[in-house]
């Protein structure tokens, strides 16, 4: 008689969440900001990614804010700020994943027509976060070379709810004896036409494909006013 209840209470929950993002993505498509959503496991490279991104986009004359998600301290927001990007640390205290009204909250204070970019570093997880619409237009799994070729079959939520796929940690690929073919044919088994990134941060190997993306998908969204992870979402 528990799990009946636990399941109502989580799906109110769910739903409360996915109405109060789909007003956050309206304001954000409004304001013509292209807002990510970066999922992975811990030490996946996640904020390396982000501080490249970041510096990258803010050299070619863009305008860009991250927002990332820790359970406790602030030491990502800070490596985060030295790309010279305004940067906002949420610490969930144990929470695994961040949520719409989380993110809605740390907006406070920012003007969104003063950005084209804005990037959201959720908690390390590859479970709670799949469910939790933040309001992006984009969702991001991360897949680090260093974790194994079969995270796309362990954990197939994920990569069925994003956009795009990034394998990061590439210069690290050969010591790891990492198996290409048989990552992106995982990744396809799971997710077939899944668009598939392969970056490093350190070497820059891959950064131009993935600042391009996310170019090309910020004019589909001006363009169009269309946004393609709240479809993915839904299925």
């Amino acid at each position: 008689m528990i799990e009946p209840r636990i399941l109502e209470v989580r799906t109110k929950i769910l739903k409360k969440n996915d109405e109060l993002a789909r007003t956050m993505r309206a304001h954000f498509v409004e304001a013509d900001v292209l807002v990510t959503n970066l999922v992975s496991s811990p030490g996946t490279g996640k904020t390396s990614l982000l501080r490249e991104t970041l510096k990258r986009l803010l050299d070619a004359g863009e305008k860009v804010a991250a927002i990332v998600g820790d359970l406790e301290t602030d030491n990502d927001a800070r490596r985060l700020a030295e790309s010279g990007a305004p940067v906002r640390q949420i610490m969930t205290h144990g929470c695994c994943h961040l949520e719409a009204d989380m993110v809605q909250q740390h907006l406070t204070g920012w003007d969104l027509a003063d950005f084209d970019y804005l990037f959201i570093e959720n908690v390390g997880n590859l479970v709670c976060p799949t469910s939790w619409d933040l309001g992006e237009s984009v969702r991001i799994a991360l897949l680090s070379v260093t974790e194994g070729e079969d995270k796309p079959l362990k954990y197939p939520g994920l990569f069925n709810t994003a956009d795009v796929a990034l394998i990061t940690k590439t210069d690290l690929a050969e010591p790891c004896e990492f198996n290409r073919e048989l990552a992106l044919k995982n990744i396809q088994a799971v997710r077939p036409g899944m668009s598939v990134l392969e970056t490093s941060a350190k070497t820059g190997d891959g950064m131009d494909d993935w600042i391009n993306y996310l170019k090309n998908m910020r004019e589909q969204l001006k363009a169009t006013g269309n946004t393609v992870a709240a479809n993915n979402r839904s299925r």
